[in-house]
């Protein structure tokens, strides 16, 4: 087992308001989506105001730009929910809710076990995924790095 887990920073530009008619099945799905994230297996933390989401934080100085921050077990673990779960019905009505994005919007990394990335840590590696492409320190689900120890006998 891995002393390592896997830290993902997703953001997106929202297309109006949360409160917005062209923005409500994404706002009436949300509770359900992190409470599915919550339960599945190998979710360890994610990134959440006292109101159970991470909707009200706007780090980039953008009301349209949200963020979405967790941590899982591993690569597999993450890779289910996102895309082997109900998570995947709304990741396939994204251009509904969220703008097209030319730069990276979705990384990668992995940190020590116990350790809860910050938001500027987690956009730095975003900005290191978007500057110098998928590397160890920042990548995608399509060119994923293993952890660190991967060599170490275990």
């Amino acid at each position: 087992m891995s002393a390592y887990q896997i830290a993902q920073l997703n953001i997106g530009i929202i297309k109006g308001p949360l409160e917005s008619p062209v923005m409500a099945d994404f706002s009436a799905n949300l509770a359900r989506i992190n409470a599915l994230a919550d339960s599945s297996t190998g979710f360890v933390w994610r990134l959440q105001t006292e109101q159970g989401d991470a909707t009200s934080l706007r780090p980039f100085g953008d009301e349209n730009v949200l963020i979405n921050m967790s941590v899982w077990r591993d690569i597999e673990s993450l890779n289910n929910y996102v895309y082997g779960s109900a998570h995947v019905e709304l990741l396939r009505r994204r251009r509904e809710w969220f703008e097209r994005m030319t730069d990276a919007y979705l990384v990668l990394w992995w940190v020590p076990a116990g350790h809860r990335p910050s938001v500027p840590e987690a956009i730095a590696r975003l900005d290191v995924l978007r500057a110098k492409g998928p590397s160890a320190e920042a990548f995608t689900f399509r060119q994923a790095f293993p952890p660190p120890d991967a060599g170490a006998s275990q």
